[in-house]
């Protein structure tokens, strides 16, 4: 689950808090990070965890709306089909996150008046109302995609869910844009055949992603004499200090990896760190960087210092 595009991110916030946060330790920088993009994949399930508690706060409702009409005798029976929805069923009995859940003690438990307002959200959107005005049963393929429509509607860009996690941990800030990807992503991935063995997405797609973090870090902190100096070069006539200190580590950290990754184009690096910074720093950093950088990158490998062509997207497999 944890792609390249996490992994920069978590590194520019490392490298942040080494350089302004005086935890200027390498190890504990390595630490700090891995233990940031572990931090990451306990949001991933965390929200898939939401879906099932939402749910239930679902079937709550339901018993109660059957009990009135009952007691009362009057009014039309409430209709279980939202709460008999079968990806939910399937993602609800999933074994991998079960065993994730147990092992890590996540809980919505304390947030039974968010969840009740959350469910409310969710029988006020679109999605939700043309699915219960169907009367016929309803596909599994249907079921499913009516979550993911909830999810893009309601829980995506939802500031109350936002301040939340903020609240629940410090390392989330900044991850719900990444991992609401991840999320609907596995909803699209899921399959009725394969019940409750259904495969969630891993912590690392592989250990060659682990040493891309690693290296990056290491190499990005230990370099940063001489990438600040190459900064200073081609700053025509600027100061180091002029620049915002996130342009300064964002750069830094781009370089790194331009130099010393030769699979990844330089556009390609160029593009995601750009990226950040129009996400991370000034509305000007974006194209200031991206300036940079090409400069930076065309001299280099112009005079022999960087064997690698500025290259493209469809040169390299990195939608890892």
């Amino acid at each position: 689950m944890i792609n390249r595009e996490l992994i920069r991110l978590k590194t520019i916030q490392v490298s942040y808090s080494y350089y302004v946060g005086g935890r200027n330790n390498l190890d504990a920088a390595e630490k700090e990070l891995f233990l940031s993009l572990s931090k990451s994949y306990d949001l991933y399930n965390y929200l898939l965890l939401l879906m099932v508690e939402v749910n239930r706060i679902a079937e709550r409702a339901y018993d109660t709306a059957v009990n009135r009409c009952q007691r009362l005798n009057e009014g039309e029976q409430p209709s279980p089909k939202f709460i008999q929805n079968k990806f939910l069923a399937q993602l609800e009995a999933n074994g991998q996150l079960r065993e994730f859940v147990e092992n890590q003690k996540l809980t919505w438990a304390d947030d039974e008046d968010f969840l009740r307002r959350l469910y409310k959200q969710i029988t006020e959107c679109d999605s939700y109302k043309e699915y219960m005005s169907n009367p016929e049963e309803s596909t599994y393929q249907e079921d499913r995609e009516l979550w993911r429509q909830i999810y893009r509607q309601v829980f995506v860009d939802n500031e109350e869910l936002d301040a939340l996690l903020e609240e629940k941990g410090i390392y989330w800030n900044d991850d719900r844009f990444i991992i609401d990807t991840f999320i609907l992503k596995t909803m699209n991935r899921f399959e009725q055949k394969n019940g409750t063995r259904q495969v969630l997405q891993p912590e690392f797609k592989d250990e060659e992603d682990k040493d891309f973090a690693r290296k990056l870090l290491r190499s990005s902190l230990l370099g940063t004499e001489n990438y600040r100096s190459t900064i200073t070069q081609f700053l025509r006539g600027w100061d180091l200090e002029r620049l915002a200190v996130m342009d300064v580590i964002i750069l830094q950290t781009a370089l790194a990896e331009i130099m010393n990754f030769p699979n990844i184009p330089v556009s390609v690096s160029i593009n995601e760190y750009v990226n950040i910074a129009k996400m991370y720093s000034t509305p000007q950093s974006g194209r200031y960087i991206n300036g940079l950088l090409d400069n930076i990158a065309r001299q280099f490998i112009s005079d022999g210092r960087l064997q690698k062509s500025m290259g493209g997207k469809e040169d390299t497999p990195e939608g890892k």
